[in-house]
């Protein structure tokens, strides 16, 4: 076990030097335990997949502050993956939430696509948000995702509550648009008034 250990400091050291071949001996050594704490805190392949990486690239960007443990990394790794984990459900819960605020209740001819769009919800979301304007992507933020109302973010943003309202309509249209495909044009009209 000495051996494993001295063998340890050494890439760490090499590492803190800026070294990513020892890194990258690092990551060989642990990516499984740290992919295999990430699945069974994320029960997703993808998600324990993207929280590895999330580690691993902290591990690098703070390697002049790590702790170690017993003469390895292996514990701070862990405590930063379980961190990722919780940053990653927070994440999802949001998209599921946006794309909940987003939606209206589906027709029973509309559910098959439902379905489709609570499985690609993380793509979507982000795709649906690029479409917004930067007045109307800080409005669905407070809204959606900080949860204030519709009246306090217009008082957050300087807006009458009567333009948020109508902007948070919109923006809600125009995502929707983006995640189930273009809609008449007449249906989005652009907004004219209440401009900061």
């Amino acid at each position: 076990m000495g051996n494993v250990e001295s063998d340890e400091r050494a890439l760490w050291a090499e590492s803190l030097q800026g070294n990513g071949d020892a890194f990258g001996k690092l990551f060989d050594r642990y990516r499984e335990r740290v992919f295999r704490h990430a699945y069974r805190l994320t029960a997703d392949r993808h998600d324990a997949e993207d929280v590895l990486a999330a580690a691993f690239l902290e591990l690098w960007r703070k390697r002049h502050r790590v702790r170690i443990v017993d003469g390895s990394v292996l514990p701070w790794l862990l405590v930063t993956t379980t961190n990722a984990a919780r940053n990653t459900a927070r994440s999802t819960a949001r998209y599921r939430k946006l794309l909940a605020s987003i939606e209206r209740t589906p027709e029973p001819a509309e559910s098959s696509e439902s379905a489709y769009l609570q499985k690609t919800i993380s793509g979507d979301a982000a795709k649906a948000l690029g479409t917004l304007g930067k007045v109307d992507l800080q409005l669905v933020s407070l809204v959606i995702f900080e949860g204030y109302s519709v009246v306090a973010a217009a008082g957050i943003l300087k807006m009458t509550p009567g333009t948020a309202k109508v902007r948070m309509h919109r923006a809600r249209q125009r995502m929707k648009s983006a995640i189930t495909g273009p809609v008449d044009a007449k249906s989005i009209p652009a907004f004219e008034g209440g401009k900061r």
